[in-house]
């Protein structure tokens, strides 16, 4: 029996109706703990544990994305602790990842793994520190299996992201492939919005194994203008050219709500500067479909709520832009699948409609730590029906 979902579920969102963002917060100073423990018990062996419970091991489910060869030397700020050296990891042991907004300033980065995850994108991290927009700000719509947020980018900033990421990797070596995704401060002007990126990027270029530049978030007023090409090749020739050296993959996230032209004029710009891949989708504005009409928490209309929604409503037209995407890139793009995620039957639609890679968020929350391996178990089934060696092989079968 999962108790997750049979006792603790109903329990925290139906009993309690335990705040979100609180039960949010006592996980990841659970997690945080356990990470900054994890080179001594008791931490060590609850990882251990939860590693053996949760995770899946088998080479049908592994692939190589980017080609990753440079190694980072991390210097650390104690001048009693040496240096570190990171090989690269473009290596992705499993496709399901942990999506950014989970682990904001990337303090539990070694703490994924064990829960089975083949890779986990920290963030959304911007230049300055910055607390967000007021709460109550993340809500759960439990008829439509979804959730609404209107965080706002809160998190301690890059500085403080590279100073934990830092520590961690001198703590003990990188397990899986860690992803950065970088925001643009609140305070900083759009015109400015290339340069904001850019210090980011310096901050932590050394640290992330890929970089995603988040233009789509409808939390941050006038974000998602960003994703105008004139605008967005700005951002991407900034960091492009602090990239020439390093050669860190760096992707684009963009939002499900554009219109397919200008989902167009965004791949444009991707594939002019060169960039890795692309993540479809960020949350969606759109509120078509939903089953719930008002949130409880505030009393209004659900048309009437600011903020983006994730989960189940999302999974739809994620779907469709990744295939949308796969067409008209001819499958040379790669792409991370976010929206929706609940199943293996989630996870292989996006994948045979051309996702390499796939993330979840919501729902992890909705169905439990044991979501990942459940999943992972069901594409393998899936594997063998179709005779399929490798999980590369499915993506974008449905073409076929």
């Amino acid at each position: 029996m999962d108790i997750y979902q049979a006792v603790l579920r109903p329990i925290v969102f139906s009993g309690l109706k335990t705040d979100p963002e609180f039960l949010h917060k006592q996980f990841m100073q659970i997690s945080t703990w356990l990470d900054c423990h994890s080179d001594r018990p008791p931490s060590s062996w609850i990882l251990n544990q939860l590693q053996q419970n949760f995770s899946i091991v088998d080479a049908r489910l592994e692939q190589t994305i980017w080609d990753c060869p440079n190694q980072t030397e991390v210097r650390s700020e104690n001048p009693t602790q040496s240096s570190v050296i990171i090989p690269q990891s473009a290596v992705f042991k499993n496709p399901m990842g942990l999506a950014a907004g989970f682990d904001k300033n990337g303090k539990a980065s070694g703490v994924w793994s064990s829960f089975g995850f083949g890779y986990a994108e920290l963030g959304t991290v911007t230049m300055k520190p910055q607390p967000g927009n007021p709460t109550p700000r993340l809500f759960r719509l439990l008829a439509d299996k979804g959730a609404l947020n209107r965080m706002g980018f809160n998190n301690d900033g890059a500085a403080a992201m590279a100073t934990a990421l830092t520590t961690a990797l001198q703590r003990r070596p990188r397990l899986i492939p860690i992803g950065i995704n970088l925001g643009k401060s609140k305070v900083t002007p759009l015109e400015e919005a290339a340069a904001d990126y850019l210090g980011s990027f310096r901050l932590l270029k050394d640290l992330g194994d890929y970089f995603v530049v988040n233009v789509s978030s409808p939390n941050t007023p006038g974000l998602r203008t960003l994703q105008d090409a004139p605008m967005l090749g700005a951002i991407l020739s900034a960091l492009q050219q602090e990239n020439q050296k390093l050669n860190k993959p760096i992707l684009v996230k963009i939002a499900p709500d554009l219109e397919w032209d200008a989902i167009l004029d965004v791949l444009d710009v991707t594939l002019s500067h060169n960039l890795a891949g692309i993540i479809a989708t960020n949350t969606t504005i759109s509120r078509e479909g939903l089953k719930t009409k008002v949130l409880r928490e505030t009393g209004n209309l659900i048309k009437d709520e600011a903020g983006g929604i994730s989960g189940l409503p999302l999974k739809a037209r994620s779907t469709q832009v990744i295939r949308f995407i796969r067409k008209e890139t001819k499958g040379k793009l790669p792409i991370m699948g976010v929206g929706g995620i609940f199943t293996a039957d989630d996870a292989w639609e996006k994948i045979t409609a051309g996702a390499c890679l796939l993330q979840t968020y919501t729902g992890w929350i909705y169905q439990g730590p044991f979501m990942v391996k459940r999943i992972l178990e069901g594409l393998l089934l899936k594997l063998e029906e179709r005779g399929l060696s490798n999980i590369s092989q499915a993506v974008g079968l449905e073409e076929n």
